[in-house]
């Protein structure tokens, strides 16, 4: 009998005799609506995020044309059910619920944002809970002078696909509107279709009623978690012939592809954006998962996918690197390659686990029990694919599968799904008109707190992060999922990957390392005319925006000479020109402001003391008249592919320019790519801007140990349940980080 279900009973019945009183954040019920608060922030606060930038700007020599607007394009409620589960009682510094009304309140007075998009997951979709969401974004809406408000509310939804096999794989997505009125937003969001909705809508994405009887005193909590399941299995399924426009306005409504979330959007006629993100996190994409099965004329519209996250609290997706999770020849025959200085590669790990316990054993095949182990996990190619060795903790996987070289990278990292190996991609099915990805960068939160908006200071892991797992030993015995002999010394046989899902659920994506990887949010800055809903919208569209990690870093990039009616023109980034000459840039970077501790009085005075110590955890957007110094300011340059299956690895140099800032505050630098005209190929550009590094929530990740020879010997996991203090933010010093949109210079003759 395995370790998990020894002495069960008599671990619940001591869990019991502890019950106490229940915490008043989980006596209301979660699912019901909460209001907006009726205030606002004071207009001179408002009106002094301008005064500050023109001040740069007129020390710069800018015109005064346009704002940076600070915003989230990426913020999840509890209701997004994988958001309400970490909230749940029984979680390591759960909170509660937080629904939607919280995020324009932490939006206004705890970030003091300009904008943000409410996005829960629309697999976890009824009408009901839809028209919340939009409603709290009206109320939201209404709170604040139109003339001058103190944040911009926008509404959208997360399409939340993922696929078995790379060639099934789609990704996360966000689907964003302008509007929110009826008539400019549709009747209903668009799930992913697949096992993975199929599972959660069924009885897995209910809690075990064995919960009731560990934690009794909270049960009202997880029986709304269970009566929600049922309202939205109650949900009848929108019917196959029909347009979107045709459905009765209460069905679910799903897309199994891009093609298919497209079409379904073009259905409605409605000014829409499509945001790919967390497209290297390695949790759900499965390994060797690549942009190009996407960039078709069927699975790709330019028009709406403008856009991409490269950063966010679960990472970031930037860079392409070249090592391989395993190897394939030209007979289709699989190997497991060896450790590199900067890879450890998962099947490789396999075989070190299982040639270690054999070892252990007395055994005389070790060796051999070690290939079978790595060619076995090498030919799954799935998120499961952990499973096969039966019976590992996180320590005994050290940091195999994780980007080594990579600053905050997303977690088992897919490098064929980076932004950069996206750039450098073309498909040359119609060879007058090849397809490209032409995206302007920026960042989220992710968050699932609804806390809009929260990197501001690197405080709080709980909170200001999605860290998560079981608040005691006890409930880890109970209720963690087994997975078998831990002194097995050969590998399991895996049942069929839909009936793994639907028997261990989430559990099949390995989630214990997973904790080390999750950061402060990032933002999206956007360059907008106005401090208005046109004008956040309109610089998005134009691709005139950039991403940070978090602070507000001030970031302009520009081609300098780009010609237009025979004169020179100054072209921002986002901008894709033509050229035959050498184009120069420039680029002007400042940094954010230092922090004060606290919150500004005006927080408590605006809303009320519990809740704004809820949303808050007693820390706020509170910018001090110091900045932090700049490091450095990096330019990638790469260019895109001249024929099908030109190699990756030449088309993308990361420095290709590197400038010192000297630690000032602000930086400018200006640069010439005279090889240009020499290369006539279309060429990218884009800025990235480096802060002083400071003690940064997960910044050293698994915090590697590594021997002499430079093999991984030992990680210390910055666990997200009871292992690690709630307190411990796990810190390392890491440089907060801006990236400008690209800037595409095609070759003209």
């Amino acid at each position: 009998m395995s370790r998990y279900k020894n002495n069960r009973l008599l671990l619940i019945v001591g869990i019991l005799l502890l019950v106490g009183c229940q915490d008043p954040k989980f006596s209301s019920d979660p699912f019901t609506a909460t209001k907006v608060t009726q205030a606002a922030l004071p207009t001179e606060m408002v009106q002094a995020r301008v005064a500050r930038q023109k001040v740069v700007r007129n020390a710069l020599s800018l015109s005064q044309d346009k704002v940076i607007l600070f915003g989230d394009t990426h913020v999840h409620s509890t209701y997004s059910l994988d958001a309400f589960q970490w909230s749940l009682p029984i979680m390591h510094g759960a909170e509660g619920a937080f629904p939607p009304a919280d995020a324009c309140d932490y939006a206004r007075f705890v970030s003091q944002l300009d904008f943000y998009f409410l996005t829960d997951h629309a697999e976890g979709y009824t009408p009901r809970i839809w028209q919340d969401q939009v409603d709290s974004i009206r109320q939201c809406a209404r709170m604040t002078d139109s003339e001058n408000p103190d944040v911009i509310p926008f509404i959208g939804f997360e399409w939340t696909q993922a696929g078995f096999t790379a060639d099934t794989h789609y990704g996360h997505h966000n689907v964003l509107y302008k509007d929110f009125e009826d008539g400019k937003i549709p009747t209903r969001p668009i799930a992913a279709a697949g096992p993975a909705t199929t599972t959660m809508r069924g009885d897995q994405g209910k809690i075990s009623k064995l919960i009731y009887l560990i934690d009794p005193i909270n049960m009202n909590y997880y029986s709304a978690l269970n009566d929600f399941n049922v309202e939205l299995q109650a949900t009848p399924n929108c019917l196959p012939d029909l347009s979107s426009k045709q459905q009765q306005a209460e069905c679910f409504d799903t897309a199994a592809t891009t093609e298919q979330l497209y079409k379904k959007l073009d259905e409605w006629q409605l000014d829409t954006m499509v945001i790919p993100h967390g497209t290297t996190w390695g949790f759900y994409t499965p390994p060797e998962s690549s942009w190009k099965h996407m960039l078709t004329a069927k699975n790709f519209d330019a028009e709406k996918s403008g856009l991409i996250e490269v950063y966010s609290g679960h990472g970031a997706s930037e860079k392409y690197v070249n090592w391989q999770y395993r190897n394939i020849d030209e007979q289709g025959n699989v190997t497991c390659p060896e450790e590199s200085a900067d890879y450890l590669p998962p099947c490789w790990q396999a075989g070190q686990i299982i040639k270690k316990r054999c070892q252990e054993k007395g055994g005389t095949d070790c060796d051999r029990r070690a290939e079978v182990a790595r060619l076995a996990y090498a030919k799954d190619a799935s998120v499961r694919a952990w499973w096969l060795v039966p019976g590992t903790d996180e320590n005994d996987w050290l940091d195999a599968g994780q980007a080594r070289s990579l600053l905050t990278p997303a977690f088992n990292y897919r490098p064929k799904k980076s932004v950069q190996y996206g750039y450098a991609l073309r498909n040359f099915d119609d060879e007058d008109n090849p397809l490209r990805y032409t995206w302007g960068m920026i960042g989220s939160t992710d968050t699932h707190s609804a806390r809009a908006g929260h990197g501001f200071k690197q405080t709080n892991r709980h909170g200001s992060s999605d860290t998560y797992g079981l608040a005691s030993s006890v409930l880890k015995l109970i209720l963690a999922k087994d997975k078998g002999d831990e002194n097995a010394s050969q590998i399991a046989e895996l049942p069929d990957i839909s009936e793994q899902l639907a028997k261990v659920g989430y559990s099949i994506m390995e989630i214990e390392r997973l904790q080390s990887f999750f950061t402060t949010g990032g933002l999206a800055a956007v360059h907008a005319e106005s401090r208005s809903r046109d004008g956040v919208w309109d610089a998005m569209k134009r691709k005139e925006v950039y991403a940070t990690t978090g602070h507000r870093m001030l970031l302009w990039f520009d081609l300098i000479n780009a010609q237009q009616d025979d004169k020179k023109v100054k072209m921002p980034m986002g901008s894709r020109v033509y050229m035959n000459i050498s184009p120069t840039f420039e680029v002007k970077a400042v940094g954010s402001f230092k922090q004060l501790p606290g919150c500004p009085a005006v927080v408590f005075e605006k809303l009320p003391k519990a809740r704004a110590e809820k949303l808050s955890l007693g820390e706020c957007y509170y910018p001090s008249d110091e900045r932090y110094p700049l490091d450095r300011i990096e330019i990638v340059r790469i260019t895109p592919q001249n024929y099908a299956d030109e190699a990756i690895d030449k088309l993308i140099e990361n420095q290709w320019k590197v400038f010192d800032c000297k630690q000032q505050t602000t930086c400018e630098i200006s640069f010439t790519d005279t090889d240009f005209t020499q290369d006539k190929r279309d060429v990218l550009y884009y800025a990235k801007v480096f802060e002083q590094p400071i003690p940064t929530i997960n910044g050293a990740n698994l915090r590697t140990q590594f021997d002499e020879n430079n093999k991984a010997i030992s990680i210390n996991v910055c666990h997200g349940d009871y292992r690690t203090d709630e307190d411990d933010n796990c810190s390392a010093m890491v440089s907060q980080r801006a990236w400008s949109s690209p800037i595409f210079v095609d070759y003209q003759q």
